[in-house]
């Protein structure tokens, strides 16, 4: 094979991946519509009772509170820790606002970046599914109105009361911990009438669906971390996401015995984690109000007249880092998407720590992590730069066999093919071993893309953020510098065509590389010069020891 016919079949197999993970994201089933109901006004229904269990007659009837109706106006309750600053609204005892302390904003870094803010309406509530609640429309009373982790303590909590209809009193308790990013979240239900309850509890998010303003276009093109949307876990069905266009069409819902329901967006993630063994129904849909909700529903069980019972749900709400998620919930840390090539994306980022371990230096990481690779893939980058190699001494009579039987293309081809026998060159050889590494260059694309320790991180000199573009272009520049000369150092197709497409091709291709973050393009640079070190080596070998039969 010709090596311009080579590095476009590389090319074309790297695009048609990509075009294959889009196809898969719009054609996928999308779910059936359903009526509109309780839910959509706001408040969930009612958890479903289990299967083959006896039938209860529910406390009250679904609320359908409705969205015209002015609610109360609420206090704003403040809370502070090592990590996160956070805004309790008095009115639903809602988390409104959630500062993340050691993550800059994106396109302000002298501020906190805010994950659950007003800007996208995104906020976790939480309370009874029965009409008249207490619920996140509720005016809820707070024991203060500021908060701070104390020195030496590992938590602090915020207390808020309720009262609904009919005797329904709820305490709400958020309990914030030091250098965590949980949240434990226990709603305390007093049973003050005369009648026995069966109350439901539902923790949910609200978001408008938008996707923040930064992200990287390019990036979305190839499907890396483009998904916004809910996502949910069970031991039936590992993970599965939930996008939100599938939610204009119909409700979402599905019954566990246990998991948990995240919002999930580029580089942050909030979730509700249920304990284990709680079960529990999943509600995801798109509100009269334009929003979109998901949330869970559990029942602590009946309550009697005069007695009491709780739940407790934790919430993660902070940036997609594997070892936190992992703490925090079985398969949580399945958020950070590495897209269907996952299996090989886990171990490089492994690898990728364990060199950040080492230098310190996450740009130091992704050049050691490129060597080791290239190491790796030696003997097949050798064997593709030799069958290279032995294709530019026989490029010369090649041409002579074009022109030859210029007009009997049958005839060039066996003459084409007996040349190759006598020389021993097998001409897919250059192709088969770079077809191998595809799937490691596409992988290591999403970890760069997908992990939340480069954002920010700094390289050296110009470079202060690695999931940033290179501010003055050097990298991508030094990029397109390297591609011309690998492809100088190839076989001149005989082709004039062919010849000038091969010229333009290096240009034409890395005009994706100054839209690309500059961890990546770190990457791809680093392994270029590598891959031109080792073909150059290899080059020069096959001139000095070239059979004499070559020579001619």
């Amino acid at each position: 094979m010709d090596t311009q016919k080579l590095i476009l079949l590389v090319i074309f197999s790297f695009s048609l991946l990509m075009l294959w993970e889009a196809w898969e994201k719009e054609k996928r089933p999308k779910p059936a519509p359903s009526a509109p109901s309780a839910a959509q006004q706001g408040v969930p229904a009612p958890a479903k009772p289990e299967a083959g269990a006896p039938a209860k007659a529910p406390a009250k009837s679904p609320a359908a509170v409705s969205t015209t109706e002015t609610p109360p106006a609420g206090e704003i309750v403040r809370v502070r820790t090592d990590l996160v600053a956070a805004e309790i609204d008095t009115r639903g005892g809602t988390l409104k606002r959630l500062e993340l302390l050691k993550h800059a904003d994106t396109e302000n870094p002298s501020r906190n970046f805010v994950l659950l803010g007003p800007d996208h309406r995104y906020e976790a509530q939480s309370g009874l599914t029965q009409e008249g609640g207490p619920n996140h429309l509720t005016l809820w009373k707070a024991s203060g109105t500021e908060f701070a982790l104390p020195a030496g303590q590992d938590t602090v909590q915020v207390r808020l009361t309720g009262e609904g209809r009919d005797g329904v009193a709820v305490e709400k308790v958020y309990t914030f911990k030091r250098n965590s990013y949980v949240v434990d979240v226990a709603l305390q239900i007093s049973n003050r009438g005369a009648a026995p309850l069966t109350p439901h509890a539902y923790f949910q998010f609200t978001h408008d669906g938008k996707a923040a303003a930064n992200v990287n276009a390019v990036a979305q093109t190839f499907g890396a971390q483009s998904f916004i949307g809910f996502a949910i876990y069970t031991a039936e069905k590992a993970y599965e996401k939930i996008h939100l266009p599938d939610l204009d069409k119909g409700k979402f819902e599905r019954r566990a015995e246990s998991g948990w329901l995240a919002f999930v967006q580029h580089y942050f993630v909030s979730a509700w984690l249920p304990p284990e063994k709680l079960a529990h129904d999943f509600n995801a849909l798109k509100r009269g109000d334009g929003l979109y909700s998901g949330n869970l529903v559990v029942s602590p069980g009946a309550i009697a007249p005069g007695a009491s019972s709780g739940v407790q749900v934790s919430l993660y709400a902070g940036p997609q880092e594997q070892r936190r998620l992992q703490a925090a919930a079985p398969g949580l840390d399945l958020v950070v998407d590495y897209g269907w090539l996952a299996i090989i994306a886990w171990p490089l980022f492994w690898l990728l720590e364990k060199f950040h371990a080492l230098s310190g230096n996450w740009g130091v990481a992704i050049i050691l992590l490129t060597v080791l690779i290239k190491l790796v893939f030696f003997p097949l980058s050798a064997a593709s730069y030799k069958s290279m190699a032995k294709m530019k001494l026989i490029t010369p009579r090649l041409t002579k066999l074009r022109e030859m039987y210029a007009h009997d293309r049958q005839k060039m081809n066996q003459a084409m093919m007996e040349l190759y026998k006598t020389e021993k060159i097998n001409p897919l050889g250059g192709c088969f071993p770079i077809l191998v590494q595809i799937p490691v260059f596409i992988a290591l694309y999403w970890v760069l893309l997908a992990a939340i320790e480069l954002r920010h991180a700094p390289f050296m000199l110009w470079i202060k953020d690695l999931s940033a573009l290179d501010p003055y272009y050097v990298l991508p520049i030094l990029m397109t510098a390297t591609m011309v000369l690998q492809t100088r150092m190839n076989p001149t197709p005989p082709d004039p065509v062919q010849a000038r497409v091969m010229q333009i091709m290096p240009f034409v291709f890395s005009i994706f590389f100054f839209f690309f973050p500059a961890g990546l393009v770190l990457y791809w640079l680093v392994n270029n010069i590598l891959s031109i070190a080792q073909q150059w080596q290899i080059q020069r070998m096959f001139d000095r020891d070239k059979p004499a039969h070559a020579k001619r």
